[in-house]
């Protein structure tokens, strides 16, 4: 029954239902945090089943934070992605090339893979439990936690009660049905075939292209490994069984194939959907992933904002089940993921518009109209340069009202960038931040004026202090020190600022270095809250 010999606790902290890659990756990080944490899946071995593709450079920062090294997994770095319609040509580009925060803007990778690496990290912490060949059938609230009937395999009945239970049980989640959160309204579906191809070393194109021929909208892209990926969009009266076939597929691969060289890793029709949760969480009961929200891959955003739901909902849960949080703060993982994750599903339903024009005449006019758009260099630039995409800074949730003009806005994530330890160690930063809430003084020492009280309390509840200086300062205190070797830190704000990290590297507060006791009283305030 159990993939890993360990036996069914019958207690645990935080339950999380659903091994697929954001279940496991939210393990990672309550393994990091120490959070004795439970994962089971109906399933004991990883689905070799075409699934996500693309990862952008915050999912690829998050596994960083999770402890997931940069060489964990194969990924292809993409320097573009193309738009092109038959009867105009290429209408739209955008520039991926280079790095944003210490990764690559737009990568693709092969998700066995990933999901491999991940189970394989969080296994390395004695505070993470993971069992396949469970389902979970129902499920109770009370105000100590949540007790979790399931079913194994041989049928036996279990019970296991958590402080906390996340779903990450995908878009069939049975944890959103038990909740009452079902999706509304209607879902944007559209049937797709996917088609994997192997052994394609060197034949692969290196960029992704989206071929909008209203016809049958095609998606392209490279995989890692030698495979090659095309999505066909089916047309009216196709069904599974038509298209899935072998003869059919070479057809529609023959532009880029002959037919006596495909190799097919995988085919499979897929319903694409557009839904987002009313809300993320029911008491004790948290959905995180495509449980909660489902994005059509047109934007390569789906998977990455369910990655984004584990790094928000992951310390809260620690920081609170150590009670050095109020349970209240759990409030604000819905306040802050809910509202960009419906912007990253409008986004992708807007590509889909492009991708997918209804006839001829729309797809002329749309995209001879994103064509001539691009004439103009400021809507050019707001395209190729992903301006487009909405930025992940919250409007409300777990920091301080933000200032005006500010240079980074609380609510948004710190940039990442080169670091230099005193020992001449080069990190990226976000290794060096660690796993605590950090108090950072950008060119001054943030516990300068601080009583030990004051200092006392912060570190009480998980706080941490770190001076951050430009390359080439040293400091002479007994605060951790770092130099800034890119500026990527200390011109996020004017030197002498003070700034209040939390451990998913959002702002939560910012101020003047005389203003250090304020700042950390505030802090206090809002984990209390």
């Amino acid at each position: 029954m159990h993939n890993n010999k360990k036996a069914l606790p019958e207690n645990t902290d935080v339950l999380i239902i659903g091994n697929g890659p954001v279940g496991a990756t939210l393990a990672a990080l309550l393994g990091r945090y120490g959070v004795q944490t439970l994962i089971i899946d109906k399933a004991h071995e990883i689905l070799l089943m075409p699934r996500a593709i693309a990862l952008d450079n915050e999912a690829l920062r998050i596994l960083q934070l999770a402890g997931l090294g940069e060489d964990a997994f194969d990924k292809i770095v993409i320097p573009e992605v193309r738009m092109h319609c038959p009867m105009i040509g290429q209408f739209g580009r955008a520039n991926t090339t280079g790095s944003l925060d210490g990764h690559p803007k737009l990568v693709t990778f092969y998700q066995p893979d990933l999901e491999r690496s991940m189970r394989a990290h969080y296994q390395r912490f004695d505070n993470v439990t993971s069992l396949g060949g469970l389902e979970l059938e129902d499920l109770r609230q009370d105000s100590d936690g949540v007790t979790a009937c399931l079913r194994a395999e041989d049928g036996s009945q279990h019970q296991v009660h958590a402080r906390y239970l996340v779903g990450a049980d995908g878009a069939s989640s049975r944890v959103r049905s038990l909740i009452g959160q079902d999706f509304e309204g209607q879902s944007y579906s559209e049937d797709w075939l996917i088609v994997d191809a192997c052994q394609r070393e060197g034949k692969a194109i290196e960029h992704i292209e989206f071929l909008c021929d209203h016809r049958r909208p095609t998606p392209h892209m490279p995989a890692p490994g030698g495979r090659e990926r095309w999505e066909f969009m089916l047309r009216a009266g196709e069904t599974r069984d038509q298209v899935e076939d072998t003869g059919f597929i070479s057809t529609l691969l023959q532009r880029w194939i002959e037919p006596s060289q495909l190799k097919i890793e995988r085919k499979a029709v897929y319903r694409f959907h557009a839904r987002c949760c009313k809300h993320f969480q029911q008491g004790r009961v948290f959905l995180a992933g495509d449980a909660a929200h489902i994005t059509p891959p047109f934007v390569g955003q789906g998977l990455v904002a369910g990655l984004r739901d584990a790094a928000n909902l992951a310390w809260k849960l620690s920081w609170v089940l150590k009670g050095q949080a109020n349970p209240a703060i759990l409030d604000s993982y819905e306040q802050e993921r809910r509202p960009h994750a419906q912007e990253m599903i409008d986004m992708a339903k807007f590509m889909g518009r492009l991708i997918m024009p209804r006839n001829a005449l729309l797809a002329f006019l749309g995209h001879g109209m994103m064509r001539t758009l691009g004439l103009i260099p400021a809507a050019r630039r707001h395209f190729e340069e992903l301006e487009i995409k909405p930025k992940n800074i919250f409007k409300r949730g777990l920091f301080m009202n933000k200032t005006r003009c500010a240079r980074l806005p609380r609510g948004g994530l710190l940039p990442q960038g080169l670091v230099r330890t005193p020992d001449g160690r080069i990190l990226p930063s976000d290794d060096v931040l660690g796993d605590g809430l950090t108090l950072i003084g950008l060119g001054t020492d943030p516990r300068a004026t601080l009583s030990p009280e004051q200092i006392k309390r912060w570190e009480a509840v998980g706080g941490r202090f770190l001076q951050i200086g430009p390359q080439g300062q040293r400091s002479h205190s007994t605060t951790p020190f770092i130099e800034d070797l890119g500026l990527q830190l200390t011109s996020a704000m004017p030197l002498g600022s003070l700034m209040v990290v939390r451990p998913d590297r959002i702002l939560m507060h910012d101020g003047a270095a005389d203003q250090a006791a304020r700042i950390i009283s505030d802090s206090l305030q809002l984990l209390r809250k």
